[in-house]
């Protein structure tokens, strides 16, 4: 009986303990969260000179990068690289500032995070990089600079089995951005053979869906590797 009220005492006092250290820190940390959100150049830059955690982020993980990432705001993430963010620090959806620049077609933002060492092994939550997303909802800026970046895993199958082709094709609306889109990642070397879950090619789908100027690309691919 003495054991566990011993054990029930020490809890209670590592639970205040750790209470007041989170709320010390969101005290602390505040400040600087909202000069970002304000757009507060010289206030940041003189917390950051002053020791302040570059990385901070605030109750959903979100860092000051991706704060400033979310406004698209270049100046502040500069700002913000220049003193050691991390491009690649995931928030609690597992958004990070280089993911969520390539989804939201931030094409400053993306140059600048490549710059500055985004990862190309960490995912979002559906599995994907930032390339797909970018695919998916036209951005054509954003596909051109991470088609053709180095090493960039542009044949990367996400969580719903479909790769950066497949989604410009299933999740696009056909539209000549789409097209472009889907004529700068066959220029960029991607495999169109690549099916989804139910085995349906890119090009398939977009014949069953009636896209021409997109089958006619994935076709004169095909026929320049020999295949269907």
């Amino acid at each position: 009986m003495h054991y566990l009220l011993l054990v029930c005492a020490i809890c209670i006092l590592n639970a205040c303990q750790a209470k007041t250290t989170s709320a010390d820190m969101n005290t602390k940390d505040r400040g600087i969260i909202e000069a970002v959100e304000k757009n507060q150049l010289p206030v940041v830059e003189a917390a950051l000179k002053k020791g302040a955690d570059v990385n901070t982020a605030d109750q959903h993980k979100r860092s000051l990068l991706l704060i400033a990432t979310h406004a698209n705001n270049l100046e502040m993430a500069t700002l913000l690289v220049a003193h050691g963010a991390n491009v690649n620090q995931q928030d609690q959806i597992k958004d990070s500032p280089f993911l969520y620049a390539g989804a939201a077609g931030f094409t400053g933002l993306v140059k600048l995070f490549l710059e500055h060492g985004a990862r190309f092994d960490l995912f979002n939550r559906y599995n994907g990089t930032a390339l797909i997303p970018a695919c998916e909802r036209g951005h054509v800026d954003v596909v051109k600079i991470l088609a053709n970046t180095k090493n960039f895993p542009i044949d990367h199958v996400n969580r719903l089995g479909w790769t950066a082709l497949m989604e410009a094709v299933v999740l696009g609306n056909g539209s000549q951005k789409y097209v472009t889109v889907v004529q700068l990642l066959v220029d960029a070397g991607c495999n169109i053979q690549i099916p989804d879950h139910d085995g349906v090619t890119a090009l398939q789908h977009a014949r069953s869906r009636g896209y021409t100027a997109i089958a006619a690309v994935l076709e004169k691919a095909s026929e320049r590797n020999g295949k269907e």
